[in-house]
């Protein structure tokens, strides 16, 4: 698929080259909002709003070769107002018990270390490996600097090191990625 020929010919109008593209993209917007959120009726509302907003505002995405860029940003952007929106009381049963990390990663895979980062640590970390951005983008999508986010990626792989060394050789399942 030609991403950067169906970004422009959204921008024109063409609303089945829209489709398309968030067709696309739909598996990776949803992983990134349910890493941010957890929620899923929280990921329907931001995957909605999204796909809204960047309908309404294609026509003004100056560089059609950075549309994922560009999508990442308004969804990250919508999880982000929907964070902030949140009840600052949490539910008991909602609130979960810390656990002891070396028993935490003795059975899990990667995907799910990921997911057990901070929030960002842990969307440099999807936007970088998992949607292959390069850092300049990730850098535009988040608005911090290229430097700040190559040191969220060093102290996450950090974390991830952490967590993992622990481990006996062998019993982490990489099957997921």
């Amino acid at each position: 698929m030609d991403v950067t020929n169906l970004a422009v010919q959204a921008t024109t109008g063409n609303r089945d080259a829209f489709i398309s593209l968030v067709k696309h993209f739909e598996e990776s917007l949803y992983r990134m909002a349910k890493s941010i959120l957890g929620k899923d009726e929280d990921v329907a509302d931001a995957l909605q709003e999204t796909i809204l907003k960047a309908y309404q505002s294609i026509h003004g995405l100056r560089e059609p070769k950075f549309f994922k860029t560009w999508i990442f940003r308004i969804l990250i952007n919508q999880c982000n107002t929907i964070l902030a929106g949140r009840s600052r009381t949490v539910v008991y049963s909602e609130a979960q018990e810390p656990s002891s990390p070396s028993k935490d990663y003795d059975n899990v895979d990667l995907r799910e270390a990921v997911d057990r980062l901070d929030e960002q640590q842990r969307i440099v970390i999807l936007l970088h490996y998992f949607e292959d951005l390069p850092i300049r983008q990730i850098a535009s999508v988040l608005n911090i600097s290229e430097s700040a986010v190559k040191m969220r990626l060093s102290r996450a792989r950090d974390t991830l090191m952490q967590n993992f060394k622990t481990l006996d050789e062998g019993k982490m399942n990489y099957g997921t990625i």
